[in-house]
C-alpha cells in the first residue's frame, strides 16, 4: 500500500486533469450546438463549463473553480433532471450528479501535483524562506 500512497498526488492530478478536460468538452459541445450566452440556464452553465473546467484542467484556483462547478452541476441535477424522476438513472442526470460529486471532491483535496496552484504554493514558500 505504500506504493499507492506515495503516488496519491499524481493520481489526484490525473483525476483533476481528466475531469477538467471532460468538463471543457461538455462546454464545447454546447458551443457547437449553438447555445446562446443569454439563454437560461444553458448560457451561464456553458461559460462555467468552459472557464471553470479550464481552470480545473490546468490547476489554477482549483478549489474555487471546482466549488462553482459542483454547485452548477448540483443545480443542473435538481432543477433540470430531478423533476423528471427521482433517480438519476431514470431522469438522465447521472452525468450532472457525477460531476457535482467529483468537483466537490476536488474542493476538499485541492489540485494535486502538476498544477499551477502547486507551483504558486512552492514559490510563495521559497519567498518566505528567503526573507
Amino acid at each position: 500500500m505504500e506504493f499507492l500512497e506515495s503516488r496519491r498526488e499524481h493520481a489526484l492530478a490525473l483525476f483533476r486533469i481528466v475531469i477538467g478536460l471532460l468538463f471543457v468538452f461538455h462546454g464545447v459541445q454546447k458551443v457547437q450546438k449553438g447555445t446562446e450566452l443569454l439563454s437560461w440556464p444553458g448560457g451561464p452553465v456553458m461559460l462555467i463549463e468552459l472557464i471553470a473546467g479550464g481552470l480545473v484542467l490546468i490547476g489554477l484556483w482549483t478549489r474555487w473553480a471546482a466549488l462553482i462547478s459542483s454547485g452548477a452541476m448540483a443545480y443542473a441535477y435538481f432543477v433540470v433532471h430531478q423533476p423528471k424522476a427521482l433517480l438519476p438513472i431514470q431522469n438522465g442526470g447521472e452525468l450532472a450528479a457525477i460531476y457535482s460529486w467529483a468537483f466537490l471532491l476536488l474542493v476538499f483535496t485541492g489540485a494535486g501535483a502538476w498544477s499551477i496552484d502547486q507551483l504558486r504554493t512552492r514559490s510563495s514558500r521559497k519567498s518566505l524562506a528567503n526573507a
